[in-house]
């Protein structure tokens, strides 16, 4: 089974009295453990496929699957306990709540889907050890480095175990060597969890940490090598 089926997928916008394609008959299909860099320029539909994929924004037409569950036409009540548990999703700008220690901000997933508290304690724990945050867990996010809350993120995202990771461009705001740590951690952790990941970027030095290559231009995808 695949973890993320997108089918004839179109996202159309109304501008004046012009009908703006965002997105434009996608289809893609990603294995259960595969990593998939989308690969575009800025404009180009790779953050509308994202949100698509994750539930986030309903298509204009054709349909999604996640993890077997066709999400096209579910409600939102529906739709936003789906996301909760079967899809993390790492912002481009992070997004960690500024209140909250890092280790709360992967406690707060996990309370919002109605976890038991004990055993979301001991995973957020092991997620911050693994992340090579575990001295770092009571630290603020305005406490962290650029490239630690990046990590914080990708630990909130692998929270409550889900099937399909997604990543809009997770290393925009990181120097090389930084990106590259990164990307290394979320190949690390998505495999050895099996979980299927999208990974959104423009930046081609990345790509090679992913399996498949898949390119976006104007909304449409085109399969490149891996």
């Amino acid at each position: 089974m695949s973890a993320l089926q997108l089918s004839d997928v179109r996202k159309v916008y109304r501008s004046g009295d012009q009908d703006i394609a965002a997105l434009d008959h996608a289809t893609l299909d990603v294995g259960d453990d595969e990593i998939v860099a989308l690969v575009g320029p800025s404009g180009s539909g790779k953050t509308t496929l994202l949100s698509i994929a994750g539930g986030l924004l309903r298509p204009t037409s054709g349909s999604v699957v996640v993890a077997g569950h066709d999400i096209s036409g579910y409600e939102d009540k529906k739709l936003t306990a789906f996301r909760g548990s079967e899809v993390g999703f790492v912002f481009q700008s992070v997004n960690l709540v500024p209140f909250l220690t890092a280790r709360e901000n992967l406690l707060v997933v996990a309370e919002m889907t109605g976890k038991p508290k004990g055993p979301a304690r001991s995973r957020a724990d092991q997620l911050l050890e693994e992340l090579g945050l575990g001295g770092r867990s009571r630290n603020l996010p305005d406490q962290l480095s650029g490239g630690e809350r990046q990590r914080v993120a990708i630990g909130r995202a692998l929270m409550n175990e889900p099937g399909l990771a997604l990543f809009d461009e997770p290393t925009s705001a990181l120097d090389t060597e930084m990106g590259e740590q990164v990307m290394t951690l979320i190949r690390t952790e998505v495999k050895e969890r099996g979980v299927a990941a999208v990974v959104v970027t423009h930046d081609t030095r990345m790509t090679h940490f992913a399996d498949r290559k898949v390119e976006i231009t104007d909304g449409r995808l085109a399969a490149s090598g891996g």
